[in-house]
């Protein structure tokens, strides 16, 4: 187990090196940030799909999967340890009425470990919940720039979590969240002279904004047997509404811009007396979100599902930044995937004990700009690679999608994911026996 956390830790290291901004999406402009983590690279591959759970790898989305079966190969004594860590690299195309660009951004994805401990199991880990990265800026009539923008930062979240089987076929669990980050953004308004030469002095509006909260997220998991072949697989989350405090900073600065590095050189910085407006603490909410699917397959050969989420997104409010252009509605979510093993016990081929993935979702976000709804679509495909003698494996996923609308002079984003994650078992408990 060692050596395999040192080729974890490796490559921690590596994707968090690679990238530090989590997404480069216009989008995330709003709130506090692009949603980030929408599940392992094993739920990402299948559309999304979180109902399925077995005994070699982490849901993150739902804690019952830290409970379950004992493993026959064991001697049903036990299950086996999971550790799993992901990364993605993210490709945008960003299309509007005026033109095109492209962006991308590499990241961490998640860190997590589960351990049984009888009918009970435990998990902990870190992950990256929303992200910030944007850089926008609007011209004038003249063409000439009048406005850039420029954000960055994020909500984490380190979790606790417990599971229970309740019988051979239900097992409950519930996770215990605790968020942090923070969200910085700045708006450079360019100023020229009549003769439409930019001025030496500019004026830069810059806040930030420090995020903590705790939240819960409960789950259940119901698989059992229909005949000797089939398998019927449900499962339900919930995560009840709660608070984020925010701990506020806003100040106004003249600046100088260098022309040749673009760096920027405050003159002098006047900070905003936030708490005379009632703006120096105040509380956004993290909204209810309630998903429910089901599926059918054959153990260790192939599964198919469907599920259905919905988000209380319209609830969300942020004084500290308001637009009369931007409104929050309820979001949803409809998610269906699968996966296909050709022979999991082959000794002849290496590939049909691989795990083939596919799926496609689609997502309505909650976020409304003139009037538009921002709306996700997206077709994913992965692979499950054996590695290791018990049933370790490396996960390859790949995503591809839009999002948004060139309407009402907005932003289509035209997405590729590539995810990457290692998901390592092993047996840290064994009852030694003596002849």
């Amino acid at each position: 187990m060692i050596k395999k956390l040192v080729l974890v830790f490796i490559a921690v290291f590596t994707i968090s090196s690679y990238g530090q901004e989590g997404t480069a999406s216009p989008y995330s402009f709003y709130g506090i940030g692009s949603l980030k983590f929408k599940g392992t690279v094993e739920n990402r591959s299948m559309g999304g799909l979180s109902i399925y759970t077995d005994s070699i790898h982490i849901n993150l989305r739902n804690p019952a999967s830290y409970a379950g079966k004992n493993l026959e190969m064991l001697n049903n004594e036990s299950r086996p340890v999971k550790f799993t860590v992901g990364g993605s690299n993210n490709s945008l195309t960003l299309k509007s009425d005026s033109g095109s660009d492209r962006a991308s951004s590499a990241t961490f994805d998640y860190l997590a470990l589960s351990v049984p401990v009888g009918k009970f199991g435990f998990g902990f880990g870190l992950l990256p919940y929303t992200a910030v990265g944007y850089k926008l800026q609007s011209n004038n009539s003249e063409g000439n720039i009048s406005d850039k923008f420029k954000g960055q930062g994020g909500l984490n979240k380190a979790f606790l979590g417990f599971g229970y089987q309740i019988n051979k076929d239900f097992s409950i669990g519930v996770d215990f969240q605790y968020n942090f980050g923070n969200v910085q953004n700045s708006t450079i308004t360019y100023s020229y002279d009549s003769d439409g030469f930019l001025t030496q002095y500019q004026s830069r509006e810059s806040n930030r904004s420090d995020l903590s909260g705790i939240n819960l997220n409960l789950g259940l998991s119901y698989k059992t047997m229909l005949n000797e072949k089939l398998e019927l697989v449900s499962g339900l989350t919930y995560r009840p509404e709660s608070n984020l405090v925010s701990k506020n900073e806003r100040s106004f600065s003249t600046i100088t811009i260098s022309s040749t590095t673009g760096q920027e050189f405050a003159v002098n910085t006047i900070n905003t007396d936030l708490e005379a407006m009632g703006l120096l603490e105040t509380d956004l909410v993290i909204p209810s979100k309630f998903s429910i699917g089901t599926g059918i397959g054959e153990p260790r050969k192939w599964f198919v599902g469907a599920e259905y989420t919905s988000q209380k997104t319209s609830n969300f409010y942020n004084k500290l930044y308001s637009s009369a252009a931007t409104t929050y509605e309820d979001g949803s979510t409809i998610s269906l995937g699968g996966f296909y093993i050709p022979q999991y016990n082959s000794f002849s081929s290496y590939f049909k004990r691989a795990v083939y993935r596919a799926g496609l979702h689609y997502e309505k976000t909650g976020l409304n700009i003139e009037n538009e709804s921002i709306n996700e679509f997206g077709i994913s495909f992965g692979i499950g690679l054996p590695v290791g003698s018990f049933f370790s494996n490396a996960n390859l996923g790949f995503e591809l999608g839009k999002r948004g609308t060139t309407n009402s002079n907005l932003i289509q984003e035209n997405f590729i994911n590539f995810q990457i994650s290692l998901s390592l078992n092993d047996r840290w408990f064994v009852k030694r026996k003596y002849d």
